[in-house]
């Protein structure tokens, strides 16, 4: 089959297309045939070589979120059946190779029936920031009623899921974002406030939106100095949760004001084999709040055929893309 891989690491032009072994499922396996994926920053990490050792085996085929249909199970799978539309977070790192290619090989526990009234082009961007959110504020956090919640980087992937959830969960949600565009698509999708981060510290958003107290849930997903800002930002006993801890931080903050801190990863599952039906039960739970019209993608101008996969890559490197960046199928069969 025709593929999109890499050899080697290095700028977004190491991508090129490749004719590989067509995959076939094994017992608890699922065989897609891949409509659509997304672009997250960890695919440009992997491409790059900054994360080179939790790279799939070369070459490689990069890509982890998919939606497509069911071409096949193997043994002791009944959830799904050949013609059914899901989606997943299930490749592209570990020894699982990703969806930018014709077939692509998943667990049947990491895969959810897609919500069917989205195309699966929308579909695939939610499966890798919908988890993360969830598991951040959902699974670690317990956002609920009444609760002031901070999400750092409302605009992006994982942050624009975030206040949706939130607000799902009946807290009141800021959120920063870059520019006066950015901050209309947050407001769009539920948030109470928008911020421009460059313009109001942590202080000065605590003393505006919740009389000097603080925030219940601090949501951290750029990391590096916000996760300082995120302590400052936190009311004592709050929580702060973070996707990006890999910095030397003074935690003497968290003493001072009595934080809980949480990390979130969500490839666990895909490396260390932990977890992987925890995945699956969030797509579904996801699909249904997509289907209620209480979720939706915030999905960038441009889309790009898997073709033009390193286009996409330079695309989201350049700081071009607002919203999530989808790949369609455009692949032809070997």
């Amino acid at each position: 089959m025709r593929a999109m891989v890499i050899d080697e690491f290095g700028p977004p032009e190491v991508i090129h297309p490749a004719e590989v072994a067509e995959p076939s499922p094994g017992p608890g396996q699922v065989l897609i045939e891949v409509a659509a994926s997304s672009l997250n920053p960890v695919d440009a990490k992997i491409r790059s070589g900054k994360l080179r050792d939790i790279a799939p085996p070369r070459p490689a085929i990069l890509h982890g979120d998919v939606a497509g249909t069911v071409a096949a199970v193997g043994e002791g799978v009944t959830a799904f059946a050949p013609g059914d539309a899901v989606y997943a977070c299930a490749g592209g790192v570990g020894r699982w190779q990703g969806a930018l290619a014709r077939y692509m090989v998943a667990d049947a526990r990491l895969v959810a029936h897609a919500p069917g009234n989205l195309p699966l082009e929308q579909a695939a961007v939610l499966p890798l920031v919908t988890i993360t959110a969830w598991e951040a504020l959902i699974d670690k956090a317990g956002v609920g009623p009444g609760q002031d919640v901070l999400v750092y980087g409302g605009s992006g992937g994982v942050g624009s899921v975030g206040v949706q959830l939130a607000r799902w969960k009946g807290a009141r949600v800021v959120a920063t974002a870059g520019d006066d565009g950015k901050a209309d698509a947050v407001r769009a999708l539920g948030a109470d406030e928008v911020v421009d981060y460059r313009a109001v510290d942590a202080a000065g958003m605590a003393a505006r939106f919740t009389d000097g107290r603080g925030f219940d849930v601090v949501f951290d997903t750029v990391g590096g100095a916000h996760l300082a800002e995120a302590f400052a930002a936190a009311a004592y006993n709050g929580t702060v949760v973070t996707t990006s801890s890999r910095v030397e931080q003074d935690l003497s903050p968290l003493h001072a004001r009595g934080l809980s801190l949480h990390v979130v990863f969500m490839l666990i599952p895909l490396l260390h084999g932990v977890g992987l039906e925890r995945h699956g039960r969030i797509l579904r739970e996801v699909a249904a709040l997509v289907e209620q019209g209480k979720l939706r993608p915030l999905l960038d101008d441009h889309t790009f055929g898997f073709s033009e996969a390193a286009a996409a890559h330079a695309h989201w490197e350049a700081g071009r893309a607002r919203g999530k960046v989808g790949l369609h199928q455009d692949l032809v069969r070997a």
